[in-house]
């Protein structure tokens, strides 16, 4: 790949999915086995149509997403609603990913050549520390409840690359792809610590104070469960 490609690649990455929520609406339209409408992106996402709408105008000019020719499952007459689905430019996306692992796993040898005792703990540090950033990112969403409040955590991690169902009954989110990689499995204990302080610094910032609970997966096909407790105080 030769450098102007490597440019352009990383502009549509940074100016199409640089935002969090448009991330996420790209993502879930590109795991969906159906196209999505406007009115869907923005009930699945909690924001109004307009701002929904503005989203997927930007994700179709830059090429990662088009109208579709299918109908959407339930729309049976009259005129059918605009639905979209993804086009092959999410090859593209794959790019980063990919570097990102590695970028992560050069990282990850480097401070254990450096030997810090505390690793796992300056992990959970880095990553609470950036969950907080994300929740003041996201603005102000009044004092939002646990489920709105685990509902918005999935949100923004899915923003990430992570892809998250959050179980509320359970209590917990299920991880189905981890952006770590297969660095996750080669080192829970820092991983998970990161990712344990990126869910607490998130719903922290969203006025519930949880200590959450990394289940890690053993191999790379599986998934990573952490649990988040309702027995919570607000903040």
């Amino acid at each position: 790949m030769d450098l102007d490609t490597l440019d352009r690649r990383i502009s549509d990455l940074t100016s199409a999915l640089g935002d969090p929520t448009r991330r996420a609406i790209y993502i879930a339209i590109r795991e969906s086995a159906e196209p999505l409408t406007t009115t869907v992106v923005a009930q699945l996402f909690k924001i109004h149509p307009n701002v929904a709408r503005h989203h997927l105008d930007i994700l179709v000019e830059e090429g990662f997403i088009r109208v579709s020719d299918r109908r959407p499952k339930g729309q049976t007459a009259g005129r059918p609603a605009k639905a979209y689905e993804t086009t092959a430019k999410e090859v593209s996306v794959h790019f980063v990913p990919r570097r990102f692992e590695l970028l992560t796993e050069m990282l990850l040898k480097l401070l254990e050549t450096l030997g810090p005792e505390n690793l796992s703990q300056v992990a959970e540090q880095v990553g609470r520390e950036y969950g907080k950033k994300l929740a003041a990112e996201i603005g102000d969403v009044g004092d939002p409840d646990y489920e709105e409040a685990v509902h918005a955590v999935a949100r923004a991690m899915t923003g990430l690359g992570f892809h998250i169902n959050p179980d509320i009954e359970g209590q917990q989110l299920v991880t189905s792809h981890c952006p770590f990689g297969d660095t996750a499995v080669d080192h829970p204990d820092v991983i998970c610590s990161l990712d344990r302080g990126l869910v607490a610094g998130l719903l922290g910032g969203l006025s519930h104070n949880i200590v959450p609970v990394v289940i890690p997966r053993r191999e790379p096909e599986e998934e990573c469960v952490t649990q988040v407790p309702v027995t919570i105080t607000a903040r």
